[in-house]
């Protein structure tokens, strides 16, 4: 659990109002954060590793007011959702989970955006329940269509096998090239790295029978992994999707930082 300072600072910087609902599922309660009419088309944003849901604060803005925006804090991750049911093991349990949320939000089909692992999820979540996914974008997608590039591993070691907020942050410095990332935001997310399922590349089979309209959107100066690569992947895999190169971005400057391209973008894929 985050402590309740940073993670609100963060979350005043979204478009107010912007409620809080706690849904019940079978693996604990997961909190969700939600902006917009009631009326308006469903996107529900997944977060990266320890980023919580707050990070979006500045896609939000873009999104609204064509669309009712949802935001889950992934639950056994960095921020207010309490893991205390059914433990979540593998990648069925976070499809089981998805689907708990989909559907206690009232939701029949929504569009996903993801960044990172929450891409991974994204991706995941088409392929198992393509029916209730109207859209899918993409931001940096890991494990996707190629694998985290050796340097980015090594670096990430120390992190999975002793986390503490110094590691985390050092680790951030070094992928972003020492930007000012804000300090609000950072605090939470230097609560540490959270153990969770290990995300593998879909079969490029699995992938090519998917119809979901697709955008991805890709760091230009990611160290995550060879962005030339996952295009290379996403081509290979995913033809008809579409493939923008955010200017600048590093990784872990998504989704908060050179949003402007990443938004104008969004918002027109979404529509």
């Amino acid at each position: 659990m985050t402590g309740p300072d940073a993670y609100d600072r963060v979350l005043a910087k979204w478009p107010q109002p912007v409620g809080s609902l706690d849904l019940a599922t079978s693996f604990g309660t997961t909190r969700v954060h939600a902006c917009g009419s009631a009326g308006a088309d469903p996107v529900l944003l997944l977060h990266s590793g320890g980023a919580t849901s707050t990070v979006w604060y500045a896609t939000v803005p873009a999104l609204l007011p064509a669309h009712r925006v949802y935001a889950p804090d992934r639950i056994g991750d960095t921020g207010r959702s309490v893991p205390n049911g059914r433990p979540v093991r593998r990648v069925e349990d976070l499809m089981d989970w998805l689907d708990e949320v989909v559907t206690g939000l009232g939701l029949d089909r929504v569009a996903l955006v993801g960044h990172s692992y929450g891409a991974w999820l994204a991706l995941r979540y088409a392929l198992h329940a393509p029916g209730r996914v109207s859209r899918l974008a993409l931001l940096d997608p890991t494990d996707c269509f190629a694998g985290l590039s050796l340097r980015y591993r090594l670096r990430a070691i120390p992190l999975l096998l002793w986390p503490s907020p110094a590691r985390v942050r050092s680790f951030l410095a070094w992928e972003t090239g020492g930007v000012a990332l804000d300090p609000d935001w950072l605090e939470v997310t230097a609560q540490g790295a959270n153990p969770r399922p290990l995300p593998r590349p879909p079969a490029v089979a699995r992938l090519r029978e998917l119809t979901t309209p697709t955008l991805v959107l890709l760091a230009e100066r990611s160290r995550a992994h060879d962005i030339r690569r996952v295009q290379e992947g996403v081509r290979r895999a995913m033809p008809d999707a579409r493939i923008i190169v955010l200017e600048g971005a590093t990784h872990s400057t998504i989704p908060a930082y050179h949003h402007e391209q990443l938004n104008r973008e969004l918002a027109a894929f979404l529509g």
